[in-house]
């Protein structure tokens, strides 16, 4: 039976699954319907719903939760980590029909000892210049799944309202005590760009 969290909570992951390594994250969203008002998406200059490109990334970070290099951002323009632990399924245009619109496998053995977080990022590309904003986005989720069996461990729905956001960080998976946990978090924040974001996190 998968945990679903709330904002703010953190589970263990690995200390209560003995042998758990691959996993993967899933993460969702819908389009709100033409001509309906979801979130009160219609106040923030109405741009149009259809075809908000929605794109999932992880960042992984150093000590002191800061990125080392640039290649530790996994997006759908850098699909696979270095070393191989973390690799992206690859870009989903429209976030259209059920499930994980973008998925990401890690292998939490895999993840090299100097990575202490990865963090769980879907922005909205060219959001600016589209005029879109999570106002228009609803059903968001992230969840983990072992990608041994195919259980889901975990689901945390994001449901606040995120009008005039234009990028949410979902949530992170990071180590403690020998261990990795899961925060939900469902931050959302103004960065215009991936990019902007991981400035955020830069040295």
């Amino acid at each position: 039976m998968a945990i679903n969290l709330q904002k703010g909570q953190r589970v263990d992951l690995t200390k209560g699954n003995p042998g758990l390594s691959k996993i993967l994250v899933g993460l969702g969203w819908d389009p709100v319907q033409s001509g309906g008002k979801g979130f009160l998406g219609s106040l923030f200059g109405g741009g149009s719903t259809s075809n908000i490109d929605c794109d999932a990334s992880v960042i992984m970070l150093g000590d002191n939760e800061r990125l080392q290099n640039n290649n530790d951002v996994i997006y759908f323009g850098n699909l696979k980590s270095k070393d191989g632990s973390v690799q992206h399924s690859g870009d989903n245009l429209t976030g259209d029909g059920d499930g994980d619109d973008e998925q990401i496998v890690v292998d939490l053995n895999r993840v090299p000892a100097n990575i202490q977080k990865l963090v769980f990022v879907v922005n909205i590309y060219d959001a600016v210049k589209r005029r879109q904003h999570f106002g228009m986005i609803r059903n968001a989720f992230i969840r983990i799944v072992n990608a041994g069996n195919q259980q889901e461990l975990l689901r945390y729905n994001l449901t606040e309202d995120y009008s005039g956001k234009t990028c949410l960080v979902a949530g992170e998976i990071y180590r403690n005590a020998g261990e990795w946990k899961f925060a939900a978090v469902g931050n959302g924040t103004n960065a215009a760009s991936l990019g902007e974001v991981v400035r955020a996190y830069t040295i």
